[in-house]
């Protein structure tokens, strides 16, 4: 049985700043950082959220060292705060943590905010916490209104930017989804491809009747030729969609046969005698299919 050790002792302890020695020096102007300043509104307004991971106590000294957090100390130190909640770890790496965590999804801070709100957290208390522009924050917070269950499932673990749901809430349910799987297909959640499929989208897909003016320097033929040419690409998207899984699974078969055909020394004589670019091919398809595997 393989035992897991704890990183860290089980308890956390208050361990005065004084005591708290840097493994690493700071780069410069830490202090007038977005980072920084963000820390010290947050720590200000609601405390020290995430504790400091430490070494063990000298036993002359009792001065301990510095694993992850110089930042939170430096701001704990500019804020006059004595003492700093630590985490003591039982190994002395001095690697930053925060490196081995998965950072929040736009959607995931959505609903961490909007939890906030529904608890009572006021998003004028949210702001000063998080250093976040009071209207940027309340764009987070009502982030998914308007937004269709199945587009914001298909987001859920995406970063974009607020203002992408903006443009999303201009169009129907149908429309947002398609839009979005086209987005995630290509791996791009921006702005600029939200606005050019919002122009490409016809009319009758959008919300409200307000008619979506044409981008500058665009003519009406020309909007007409591009939602002609979404629609197109759609239809084959959802094409390609439907036959993906089929041609996947003819595609290890096939690789599969051709890899046990070669393994075969007759075959592999006769073809390199007869035919050896053939073999040249077939070789290679069973070499990217094993590297893939």
């Amino acid at each position: 049985m393989t035992v897991v050790h704890q990183a860290f002792v089980s308890e956390g302890l208050l361990v005065h700043c004084g005591l708290l020695l840097p493994s690493k020096q700071l780069p410069a102007h830490t202090d007038t950082s977005k980072k920084y300043l963000a820390i010290c509104s947050s720590i200000a307004d609601v405390g020290l959220i995430e504790p400091l991971s430490v070494s063990a106590a000298d036993r002359q000294s009792g001065q301990r060292l510095i694993l992850d957090g110089h930042v939170r100390l430096a701001a704990l130190r500019q804020l006059g705060i004595e003492n700093a909640m630590c985490l003591e770890a039982r190994d002395n790496e001095t690697y930053t943590y925060n490196s081995r965590v998965n950072r929040l999804s736009t959607v995931q801070e959505h609903q961490m905010l909007r939890r906030a709100v529904e608890r009572g957290v006021s998003p004028e208390r949210l702001s000063r916490a998080l250093d976040v522009n009071l209207e940027v924050l309340r764009r987070k917070v009502t982030l998914l209104d308007g937004i269709s269950p199945e587009a914001a499932e298909l987001m859920k673990d995406r970063q974009f930017s607020p203002a992408l749901t903006q443009i999303l809430r201009k169009m129907r349910p149908a429309r947002q989804l398609m839009c979005v799987e086209l987005m995630v297909s290509a791996n791009s959640l921006t702005l600029s491809y939200a606005k050019g499929l919002l122009y490409a989208t016809p009319q009758t897909e959008l919300v409200g009747s307000k008619v979506q003016r044409p981008p500058t320097g665009v003519s009406a033929d020309q909007l007409a030729r591009l939602q002609g040419e979404a629609r197109n690409l759609q239809d084959r998207y959802k094409a390609i969609e439907q036959d993906y899984g089929q041609n996947v699974l003819n595609l290890t078969v096939a690789c599969g046969y051709v890899s046990k055909l070669l393994s075969n020394p007759a075959v592999t004589r006769h073809l390199r005698k007869r035919y050896p670019e053939l073999l040249i091919q077939l070789e290679l398809i069973v070499e990217s299919t094993s590297m893939q595997n």
